[in-house]
Order: C-alpha cells, then structure tokens, then sequence
C-alpha cells in the first residue's frame, strides 16, 4: 500500500502562529476524534501544550466503540491532563465542558481574582486535526455559527479569538496535520475518517486497510454492512470482498466509487460504533 501524507502550506503557518501565541494561552483544549485517539493526536501539539493545563475531548464519541472510548479516557489521562468524551455535533456533555475549562484554569482564576477581577476571563487554543469537530464545538461555546463547519477537511484557514458567554476566550486553529507519519496505518486511519482530502489517496486502497480493520475486530458489523454472514466472509480474501461489495451495491466494477461510498457511511456511523485505534 502507498504512503500516505498530507501538509499544505497553510498547516506550517498555523502551527508557528499557534507557537507564537502560546503565551497567551490559559487551557489548551485538544480535539481527538474518538474513532481514533491514538491516531489523531499531533506530537507537534504535544510539544506546544508543555507544562500548561491540558484538556483532551475525545469528540464525535457517539460514532465510536463505547468500551474503546473508556479505555482511552484512561490510557490518556495523567498529569495536568483531563479527558473526556463530547458528542459535540449533538450538543451533548457541553456545560460539564465549560466546568472543566475552568477547574483546569482554577489556579489562573484564582491570581486574577486575588488582583481584583471580579470576572476573570480565561483563554483557551482549541485544537485538532482536520475535520474532527473542533469547530462544531467552538460554535456551540459561542452559542451561534462562527466557526466554519465541512464535512472535508482544511475548511478553517486563519486562527481568531472568539467570545463565548462563560469570560472564556477562544483561540480558534485550523486543522493542523503533521509533517510525516512515522507509521503507515495512521494515515490510512485519518484518511478513513475525513482528516485528509479524499483526492490525495487511491480510496480502493484505504478501503482494503478498513475491510482488513473491520475483519479483525468489528466482523459482526462488516457482515450486516456486506448483507451477508461472517461465515460467508471469511470465505474470501479482502480484495474478493471490495468487488463482492461493489457489485452488491450495484456499482458494477467502479471500485472506486464504491470504496469512497463506504468511507462516507462508515464517517456517519452508518457501518457500526468503529474505534481502529486499540489501546
């Protein structure tokens, strides 16, 4: 399988402008999608964040394995970091949110406080990889639309301090991806879930890498999706499988087609609650 990598221009720009502003930076709010936690953490925020309170959302966890989700909160949990699970696009577990921005910038409150502020405002970078819900969860801190939404990755370009009515200030970051995946499979895993444009990889090829993923751990969901048995589908080799598949969804040899149509069900939950990422 190809390698797959990705790094606009505008990815390197942010991440220096992010690195410029740390400074100002009381909370730093890190998206993880849920499907992937390991796969979607950038090292480059990892090094950013330092010794600052750090808040890990493992968002759109109402599309992931739920037992996963639970595990992860543990593995990623530590030392000056708080994980939790967000189902951000419905509007779920925000205000437990709010709390645990500001327990996290407690010690910030309370200087700022002792200085006299009566209500003290707190800065927060919220960032992530392309297309994992960052922005969903911006506009539903700020309470209206303000940050861009796609369903592709790349849609939010510049970096802008938002106001919310909770005296929390946001720093709002394009996806930031970055420079070279050491390991091949997490960039099939960001290609999988829409963190990497559609036309940079061969979708029969990511498609192969989630049947592969889906066969191991999720057969029961593969079979129901494949109209068919897990017995059946353990009759045949994966590459059979992709052409079974795309004649029985009536795209006839269009194997492309149909790899980027499973791509898509599979991103709106339509395949089953998938976690390829296994702590």
């Amino acid at each position: 399988m190809a390698q797959i990598q990705w790094y606009p221009g505008h990815m390197n720009k942010a991440r220096n402008q992010l690195e410029d502003k740390m400074g100002l930076i009381d909370v730093f709010v890190e998206v993880l999608d849920a499907r992937i936690p390991e796969s979607s953490r950038n090292p480059v925020i990892e090094k950013l964040v330092g010794e600052k309170p750090h808040l890990i959302i493992l968002n759109k966890a109402d599309l992931a394995d739920p037992v996963m989700t639970k595990k992860w909160q543990k593995k990623l949990g530590g030392k000056g970091k708080v994980v939790m699970a967000l189902d951000s696009l419905h509007n779920t577990n925000m205000q437990v949110l709010v709390r645990m921005i500001k327990k996290a910038a407690a010690n910030k409150i309370e200087k700022l406080q002792a200085k006299g502020a009566t209500n003290p405002v707190i800065r927060i970078a919220v960032a992530g990889v392309p297309n994992c819900g960052k922005s969903t969860i911006i506009n539903r801190l700020v309470g209206r639309n303000v940050a861009a939404v796609g369903n592709k990755p790349g849609v939010t370009k510049g970096q802008t301090w938002l106001k919310t009515p909770y005296s929390i200030q946001i720093l709002d970051t394009p996806g930031i991806l970055w420079p070279k995946f050491e390991d091949h499979a997490v960039g099939y895993k960001l290609a999988i879930f829409g963190a990497i444009k559609d036309s940079i990889f061969s979708a029969d090829d990511v498609a192969l890498f989630l049947i592969a993923n889906l066969r191991d751990h999720y057969l029961s969901d593969l079979a129901k999706f494949a109209r068919t048995s897990k017995e059946q589908i353990n009759l045949i080799n994966d590459t059979d499988l992709l052409l079974a598949l795309t004649e029985e969804y009536g795209m006839r040899d269009d194997y492309d087609r149909f790899s980027l149509y499973m791509l898509q069900r599979l991103r709106k939950g339509k395949v089953g609650r998938i976690t390829l990422d296994r702590p």
